[in-house]
Parts: structure tokens; C-alpha cells; sequence
């Protein structure tokens, strides 16, 4: 009987060895996961950069969405539309644009 109870504390203390040791394993693999997506997601390729700057050549659609960095007066240049505080008039003071804020614009053609 006590051969059986000492055989059976064996197994089950070498199964919770096996099972840390197996946590352990899954643990450092998940890590080396995350440090491989880290790395991957924080190095910028040339293409990237070139993608970025095609930002400032996008066409003048009837919808637009201002960029960073982007004026009524440029946009008005750019799209050919002089009338862009007119045909919005959710715009009430021509100096407050910003990034992300949608516009109405007749481009030229």
C-alpha cells in the first residue's frame, strides 16, 4: 500500500514538473512571438514612405477629407474650386480647418 501511494505521488509530481516545464516553453514562444510582430510593425519599408506622400496627389473628389497640414486656400488651389466656404456651410470660420474634417468641393475638370 505504501509502495502504491509513493509510486502515485511520483507520477503526479513528475506530470506537474512536465506541465511547468510545458507552461514555461509556451510562455517563451508566445514572448518571441511578440517581440517578432514588435519588431515588424516598427520597421517602415521605402514603400511605406512613398505611399505617405501620395497623400498630397490624391484627386479632388466631390467628398474631401482634409489632410494634415492643408488650408482652404491650398485646397481651392489645388482642386481649382474657389467657392469652397460657400458650398459649406458647416464652416464658419475659413481658419478652423483641420485634419479629417469633410468638405464638399466642385473639381475642375
Amino acid at each position: 500500500m505504501v509502495s502504491s501511494r509513493n509510486s502515485s505521488n511520483k507520477a503526479v509530481k513528475l506530470s506537474m514538473e512536465l506541465a511547468d516545464a510545458a507552461s514555461w516553453y509556451c510562455a517563451l514562444v508566445l514572448l518571441a512571438l511578440i517581440l517578432i510582430a514588435s519588431i515588424r510593425a516598427n520597421s517602415v519599408s521605402s514603400d511605406e514612405h512613398a505611399r505617405g506622400s501620395r497623400l498630397s496627389d490624391r484627386p479632388c473628389d466631390e467628398i474631401y477629407v482634409v489632410g494634415e497640414g492643408e488650408t482652404l486656400h491650398t485646397i481651392s488651389d489645388k482642386c481649382g474650386d474657389p467657392f469652397i466656404v460657400e458650398r459649406n456651410p458647416h464652416i464658419h470660420d475659413p481658419d478652423d480647418v483641420f485634419p479629417g474634417l469633410v468638405i464638399k468641393i466642385v473639381p475642375s475638370n
